[in-house]
């Protein structure tokens, strides 16, 4: 979980931004509105999402690299890591 209390802000700012973009879109879409615009919103939207998701990961990296590895907090491992970036690729 997200410990610093900066980031948490960013990573909900960011995710309430691309909530109130997605409204954006489905009344976008309600009115009929042109597909290029729709498309266009959408992909806004999409991209507030991943920036809060890289956000979320670079947090997890940071306290990872700064966490004493004698606490109980488990490293993930290469392959876990790995698969966080690709999921948002």
């Amino acid at each position: 979980m997200i410990s610093d209390q900066d980031t948490v802000t960013q990573v909900r700012n960011r995710l309430r931004r691309a909530h109130g973009q997605l409204a954006g879109v489905i009344a976008m879409i309600d009115e009929g509105r042109d597909c290029k615009d729709v498309v266009t919103q959408l992909a806004a939207v999409s991209r507030a999402l991943d920036r809060a998701g890289f956000k979320i990961i670079a947090s997890g990296l940071r306290e990872c690299l700064t966490t004493d590895n004698d606490d109980e907090i488990e490293a993930m491992t290469e392959e876990e890591l790995e698969k966080l970036f690709l999921a948002l690729a």
